[in-house]
């Protein structure tokens, strides 16, 4: 069978002669499409039975085009780019690669807060970070990751998830909390795990910001969607302590820039996952979940059943 490995924002060497062997070894076929256009998008699946992809956008010309496609494999957490319900529509399993990323998302959290809280390390004096608050929005496999490091600079943390058992969080050292109120109210920093959904896009802005202690952090390395950015303008406005962080630029971010300064920072692309191993271990299970599926229908990780 034919495995299409299909990246604009492709993986690292290593990853790519891993995953080549990894797809060697079950004697199937691999393709590699880089960088193109989506006309060599739509040639190239034409005849795959397999799609491995990044953040890259899986919508109804790419489907209609994939005729024996049978899975789709997201090397990564985030599914957002990928038409979920066009691809259950035609029998297409779409998984994810949960947990494969997560340290470097949570350590790239921590890289930028660490910048913010010592001004950019522009040579004027900060603060630091242990004894402070730290509230997690979603406690999956980034946000717990998040917590670890949180707690070896000693930091108090706390999450709100509905999703995760008050006594799974208690074991983990980890205050839960039960509405989004308490969590902006009791954390001067607060940091985004939560997917985009048609519950969660432009949930975060004005009233929630507000809401934190003085100089108030808020990290983003989960995805643009779910912020509103106006709204969040008039915060970061009325509250000149309010700082913001976030590896995804915001549509607004010249504009941010310009007016706060050195109270906002954004990468100029999404970095959480840019790390080698986080490439080389996405990449390595999105081959392996994807072979898995083709020989014996596997789907542990399916996301759009």
């Amino acid at each position: 069978m034919k495995i299409l490995v299909a990246t604009e924002k492709p993986f690292a060497t290593v990853a790519i002669n891993s995953i080549k062997e990894v797809i060697a070894e079950s004697g199937n076929e691999l393709i590699l499409l880089g960088k193109g256009s989506k006309d060599d998008f739509i040639k190239a699946v034409a005849d795959v039975d397999g799609l491995i992809v990044r953040s890259d956008v899986v919508d109804t010309a790419i489907l209609d085009a994939a005729k024996q496609l049978k899975v789709i494999v997201r090397a990564g957490a985030g599914v957002d780019s990928i038409d979920l319900d066009g691809a259950k529509k035609r029998g297409i399993c779409v998984m994810n690669t949960p947990g494969q990323n997560s340290n470097a998302v949570a350590e790239l959290v921590f890289g930028m807060v660490l910048m913010m809280v010592r001004n950019q390390f522009n040579g004027t004096s900060g603060s630091e970070i242990k004894g402070k608050k730290l509230g997690i929005h979603a406690y999956g496999q980034v946000g717990k990751n998040v917590a670890r490091i949180a707690k070896g600079f000693g930091m108090e943390v706390s999450a709100l998830d509905p999703f995760v058992k008050d006594e799974d969080m208690i074991a983990d050292g980890i205050t839960p909390l039960h509405n989004v109120e308490e969590l902006y109210q009791n954390n001067q920093f607060v940091s985004l795990h939560i997917p985009a959904t048609n519950e969660t896009r432009n949930s975060i802005g004005e009233d929630l910001v507000k809401l934190m202690p003085k100089n108030g952090v808020l990290i983003n390395t989960a995805r643009k969607e779910i912020i509103n950015e106006d709204s969040l303008i008039k915060a970061l406005r009325e509250r000149e302590d309010i700082r913001y962080i976030s590896d995804i630029k915001p549509n607004k971010a010249e504009e941010m820039q310009k007016e706060f300064g050195t109270r906002v920072f954004f990468t100029p692309k999404k970095m959480g996952a840019q790390t080698a191993e986080a490439n080389i271990n996405a990449g390595i299970a999105a081959a392996k979940q994807t072979i898995a599926f083709l020989k014996d229908g596997w789907n542990k990780f399916q996301v759009n059943k």
